[in-house]
């Protein structure tokens, strides 16, 4: 592979791209797919959001690749529900690796892939993007956070950043992580990661990661 070293295997990894970029990268293609993955693709019916959900999924295994050192076809990750029990969907895992936390994101043309030892959960949304409404957010995040927030004079940016920082929390499962926000002027994308473990970010180029 072509991609330069990332941080060591006790430090977690982040990275967001666009849907185009990862589509775009000599190594990933859809035949790296697992068939459970195939089939729930073949239920998505609008082209853009099923570029995203394709464009995600081989970014975490990119991700895994480079956090491991197995190859891509190795790194194919399972998702379990632990509420029914059933397999492809629920928060993504490495077979083989317990210790291993996975997490990835999509948005309109963005996406995003975490990988660390322990809990870990990444969220990315368009800069642009405006969650609500605060009847909605009120359940979803602290009260407090949002006083400060709408007591802006725009408090659209602020809103956005709590709803990442709080989806990414939901993801890895467990309070009390560290947490990481930052935006990306270049893709026009907030994001924010919860981790167990130190996290650095990983930026995108044209073949894959490299170090920040």
């Amino acid at each position: 592979m072509t991609d330069s070293p990332v941080p060591g295997r006790d430090t977690a990894i982040a990275v967001v791209a666009t849907t185009q970029e990862v589509l775009a990268h000599p190594e990933l293609h859809e035949g790296l797919l697992a068939p459970w993955e195939q089939r729930r693709l073949a239920g998505i019916r609008l082209p853009g959001r099923r570029d995203d959900v394709v464009a995600a999924r081989l970014l975490l295994r990119l991700c895994v690749a480079r956090h491991t050192g197995l190859t891509l076809p190795g790194s194919a990750p399972a998702q379990l529900c632990p509420g029914c029990g059933q397999a492809g969907h629920g928060r993504p895992y490495l077979p083989g690796h317990p210790g291993l936390g996975l997490s990835l994101s999509h948005a309109d043309g963005l996406v995003a892939a975490a990988v660390g030892p322990g809990a870990i959960g990444i969220d990315v949304e368009p800069a642009t993007r405006r969650p609500g409404p605060l009847r909605v957010l009120r359940r979803l995040l602290p009260e407090a956070d949002l006083r400060e927030a709408t007591a802006l004079a725009d408090p659209g940016p602020a809103l956005l950043r709590l709803w990442v920082r709080g989806e990414a929390v939901l993801k890895a499962g467990q309070d009390g992580l560290g947490l990481l926000e930052w935006s990306d002027p270049e893709r026009a994308a907030v994001a924010a990661v919860a981790s167990a473990a130190p996290t650095r970010r990983a930026g995108y180029g044209r073949d894959g990661l490299r170090s920040l």
